[in-house]
């Protein structure tokens, strides 16, 4: 308002010299006062009959004081509005989030040991504040939906370090998931429980008879019995003797241990070096041993026995799993015994790929039956190690990248709203064929941006820089925010932007240059994220065919290079050592010719590799496999080479992974061989 003092701002009461859009202390927009003005000067024109009443009445401009009060009346007056019956208020819904539910069983030769099983684990969406008898309920259910041979039953939920789920770990506080995925710190997503049955979860193992493997036997106890016999002497009737354990310490009396709740045993029949060995574990030593066993308190598990050896090769599987592994656990599902039928069209595979994909017939978990449909005369179909079907996923997700649903610089591409492929479903479709290309044994995209297959997997990391936004209106704005010199610079950079950050809900009072990265990253986070999340959801839905997201948000380390671009290519070396000859028997004349068509083809990776040849490293592998690139489930069966008399040119046999090479005199001339036959195979070589 203006009173001849100046301006002053009616949000936050902020002095200012002139009339801007914004306020730059609350931000909020200042563009009614133009009316107020305008309403001013009709004022004193008098053409309104209102106007020169209140102009006759000669008001004078009221006081910030005044205004302050009126402002705070009608925030009271606000404050008292009802919106609804009193009462009756609809109680806001929860959103049920997304867990993980697998299942334990025995392990071992003499199954004493408790494991996940491989393949069991399913994503089970549940209300954040449930109980752990509630979520017990779900999980059963859940897995008896897809497991038809499940037992019936009782089990109980465990946590993946075996410990029956009662109280929120390192607490005396019931469970519930809200809780425990705050103590842990984990997206729900990454979050996995297990259920098992009662009767492998509380079966105890005699240990006497074990002289191989060192066992943890842990017992508990009810608190009251634990209350009247917190120091009984334990006397156990069968011990494990040390192999050079004296006689007369196996004898000696006084040899007890004190057992308390959650007391962990631990044999020392295999730790205990001979005396002459190991001269400080003498008699005392044992004896102290045997009296003060090391116990451990747990205080919501019942009695198990966990093997330690168990628990070591768990770990180490764990670390050391390896991407072919992954894949294969994917692949287990899928019945080679029957075929979906795909009829490509190298000029036009997308068509034929959306034709396949949506067949009323077509199921992920049958193999793909492949037939490119412009060779004549050749019926070529890819099942299991099909080579039509590795070049039918290649060119598939080659032509993927440059679909309309796809935006940003080429290898990190991210999702955007398209309405014509909302209504055609393709973001579940792509997600789907992403999914199956992977798990068939096809390549990976090798072009989503980082921050997208983070968000995917679970991962909080966003780090995206403007050289992903593809809109140079949009592009430069950012830029200049980010390179404001001082505060004065920023705030009249972002009042020049203002319409496109508060699309976003980035526009903000600023109080440092320092907060122009938060800004920009804020948007960034809404660009790529926040507004496609609509699409990004069913494009989950697709990854989620035959478990793949589930595996990529349990081993996004692993994954996650598959779906983002990689600077790293294909060199000489890797092919060179990828492919083993079929030679024939040493001292022979034809031996002698294949060595020497070796060290041609060992040059001519060299050639290719260095830009000297026709085609790329990546075409060789191309046209001898159907890929080009290493795909994640790995190559089978071995690629080989083997040699040909009867033709000059090379041939390709991609079903079994082997390149035919042709035993010529001169390298040159094997070179050009190479070139004009890779160069005019449509893909599959000549046969």
């Amino acid at each position: 308002m203006d009173c001849g003092r100046g301006m002053f701002c009616p949000f936050c009461g902020k002095h200012m010299n002139s009339l801007t859009r914004f306020c730059f202390t609350c931000g909020r927009c200042l563009e009614f006062l133009k009316d107020a003005d305008q309403t001013e000067t009709l004022e004193t024109q008098g053409t309104s009959r209102q106007l020169d009443t209140v102009l006759s009445k000669n008001n004078p401009c009221p006081s910030y004081k005044q205004f302050m009060e009126y402002r705070s009346s009608k925030s009271k007056e606000r404050q008292s509005f009802n919106y609804g019956p009193k009462g009756r208020s609809k109680p806001k819904e929860r959103k049920q989030v997304q867990i993980n539910v697998g299942l334990m069983g025995p392990h071992g030769t003499d199954g004493t040991d408790l494991k996940p099983l491989r393949g069991k684990t399913l994503p089970l969406f549940t209300d954040p504040e449930v109980a752990a008898p509630d979520l017990l309920k779900q999980a059963v259910q859940k897995m008896r939906t897809f497991n038809k041979d499940m037992h019936e039953g009782p089990y109980v939920l465990l946590y993946p370090d075996c410990s029956e789920v009662v109280l929120v770990p390192g607490s005396e506080r019931s469970f519930k998931l809200a809780e425990y995925k705050k103590e842990i710190g984990k997206a729900y997503s990454r979050i996995t429980f297990f259920i098992c049955l009662e009767k492998h979860y509380k079966r105890e193992y005699d240990t006497s008879d074990s002289d191989s493997d060192s066992e943890i036997a842990i017992t508990t106890r009810s608190t009251a019995e634990f209350n009247r016999a917190d120091t009984l002497v334990f006397e156990p009737q069968n011990r494990s003797t040390p192999k050079y354990k004296l006689e007369d310490e196996r004898d000696a009396p006084g040899q007890s241990s004190t057992i308390q709740p959650g007391q962990i045993v631990i044999s020392d029949a295999e730790d205990l070096d001979p005396p002459e060995t190991n001269p400080e574990k003498t008699s005392c030593y044992s004896k102290y041993t045997d009296l003060y066993s090391p116990n451990v308190e747990q205080e919501d598990e019942e009695p198990v026995a966990v093997n330690v050896k168990n628990f070591q090769h768990t770990a180490i599987e764990e670390t050391d799993i390896t991407l072919p592994d992954i894949v294969a656990n994917l692949s287990l599902p899928i019945d080679h015994k029957k075929v979906s039928r795909f009829n490509i069209s190298r000029a036009n595979v997308w068509d034929g790929a959306v034709r396949g994909f949506k067949r009323t017939t077509y199921s992920e978990t049958c193999d793909m039956l492949v037939k490119f449909t412009d060779d004549t005369g050749v019926l070529e179909e890819g099942i299991d190690t099909g080579g039509p079907r590795r070049e039918f996923l290649t060119l598939l997700m080659k032509h993927l990248k440059d679909r309309p649903i796809f935006d940003g610089p080429e290898g990190h591409r991210f999702l955007v709203y398209n309405a014509n492929a909302v209504r055609e479903d393709e973001y579940y479709l792509a997600g789907k064929m992403i999914a199956v290309s992977v798990v068939h044994g096809g390549p990976g995209p090798h072009f989503l941006s980082e921050d997208l297959v983070h968000y995917l997997a679970g991962q909080p990391s966003f780090k995206a820089t403007n050289n992903l936004i593809t809109d140079e209106e949009i592009g430069k704005a950012l830029q200049e925010i980010e390179n404001a010199a001082s505060l004065d610079a920023l705030q009249e950079c972002m009042m020049r932007h203002s319409t496109m950050l508060q699309t976003a809900g980035c526009l903000r009072h600023v109080a440092t240059v320092e907060e122009k990265k938060e800004i920009v990253s804020d948007y960034l986070q809404w660009y790529i994220i926040d507004r496609n999340s609509s699409v990004i959801d069913r494009f989950r839905d697709g990854l989620s065919t035959l478990e793949f997201l589930n595996a990529l948000q349990q081993h996004p380390t692993l994954l996650a290079p598959v779906l983002c671009h990689s600077e790293r290519r294909l060199t000489a070396f890797e092919l060179e050592s990828l492919f083993k000859p079929d030679l024939s028997p040493s001292g022979s004349n034809r031996r002698l010719k294949e060595s020497q068509t070796m060290a041609y083809w060992a040059d001519y990776l060299l050639d290719c590799e260095e830009g000297q040849a026709a085609v790329s490293v990546e075409d060789v592998l191309m046209f001898a496999t159907g890929l080009s690139s290493l795909p994640p489930s790995g190559l089978e069966p071995l690629p080989q080479i083997e040699f040909l008399d009867d033709s000059a040119f090379p041939m390709a046999n991609t079903c079994s992974n082997s390149l035919r090479l042709p035993l010529l005199d001169s390298y040159p001339l094997f070179k050009s061989q190479m070139d004009f036959g890779i160069q005019n195979s449509p893909g599959f070589g000549c046969f």
